[in-house]
């Protein structure tokens, strides 16, 4: 076991998702915190790593191209990752995705004691020299990650800054949109899993009600180039006061934009962590997925679900005898009540 803690090296390993790697952040804040003289590496998506490349917190990034692990023509890229880890030598290696995968990847890379997830899954623990047991099956995830550090002396606080600004992108919010001085609801209608996303409709109600109730109040509709069709339909809702942003952000321009917001209404998709990291209340709609692992952290009084008897079912796809239940059922009338309790 290391014994110059004051000079580790460590390695985490949290490749995605978005909303995922958002969730662990707080294990490198605390690590840099205990340990400031620490040099901490992360191993993250080729997609994802706008996110960390500038993080003051870190000392480097190694990349992972998810779609190309088992292509033979990826395994060179890979021997190169693996060696430029083992030459670093690190003292801990913390795998807080828990797949075969990083596991893998976690026992190439060869530190003095790799520490993962006692649910982690696909053989992964057979990696692991030491596991951190999540308290109980309901535990959130960031408070699941959290337990790791205390293999390595850190204690857990929140006087730290989860996501730092990055001044580059919030002038180019800025300079690109010219964002009135006015309060902005920020909705994300889009879910990687079609079963989490609530009805576009849906949100343009919400729309035409929130307009209603705030003469004062814009709204961005937040997401990717895949989202740009549900962005249109809600922002027809009321053009004059809405702005989609849908495909035209940066992943760093995206967290500027929520930064400046005073709400956000969501789905359970990665800008919702994204929000509730900056502090910002969240307003988010659940279907199929079980907020008390998942959801908005330290605000799951304000996600509206269903009690009904297949949520969560935990599945990409709706086999209900009502089909998309979980989300059709919900109305604008019950979020707006929901936003109206977090804006004056």
């Amino acid at each position: 076991m290391p014994t110059d803690f004051a000079r580790l090296k460590i390695l985490i390993l949290k490749p995605s998702s978005l909303g995922d790697v958002i969730q662990a952040l707080p294990v490198l804040r605390l690590i840099k915190k205990r340990y400031p003289d620490s040099e901490v590496y992360w191993w993250i998506s080729t997609s994802l790593s706008p996110l960390l490349e500038k993080d003051p917190d870190l000392s480097g990034l190694f990349t992972f191209e998810r779609h190309r692990w088992l292509r033979p023509r990826f395994w060179r890229d890979l021997f190169v990752t693996v060696r430029q880890a083992r030459s670093l030598a690190f003292d801990y290696t913390i795998d807080l995705q828990g797949l075969a995968r990083s596991g893998a990847f976690a026992w190439f890379a060869d530190a003095k004691l790799t520490i993962g997830l006692e649910d982690a899954r696909e053989g992964a623990p057979g990696f692991y020299d030491l596991q951190a047991a999540r308290p109980a099956c309901a535990t959130h995830a960031v408070d699941a990650y959290l337990k790791v550090l205390s293999w390595i002396d850190v204690p857990v606080h929140w006087d730290f800054t989860w996501l730092p600004v990055q001044r580059e992108a919030a002038e180019a919010v800025r300079q690109k949109w010219r964002p009135k001085e006015v309060r902005w609801v920020v909705l994300v209608p889009g879910a990687r899993w079609p079963n989490k996303r609530w009805p576009a409709q849906s949100y343009a109600e919400l729309v035409r009600r929130l307009a209603g109730d705030h003469a004062d109040t814009q709204f961005a509709v937040l997401g990717g180039t895949e989202d740009a069709g549900l962005g249109e339909q809600i922002a027809q809702a009321s053009p004059e006061r809405c702005l989609n942003l849908t495909g035209k952000t940066s992943l760093w321009e995206m967290i500027e934009w929520i930064r400046r917001s005073a709400l956000m209404v969501s789905n359970d998709t990665g800008p919702m962590h994204i929000a509730a990291a900056l502090g910002k209340p969240v307003v988010a709609v659940f279907g199929p997925t079980d907020p008390r692992r998942t959801g908005p952290y330290r605000q799951l009084e304000r996600v509206i679900n269903l009690p009904l008897p297949c949520a969560p079912c935990l599945k990409p796809a709706c086999h209900y005898v009502k089909p998309m239940e979980c989300l059709q059922a919900i109305t604008a009338e019950a979020v707006q009540r929901k936003v109206r309790e977090c804006l004056p």
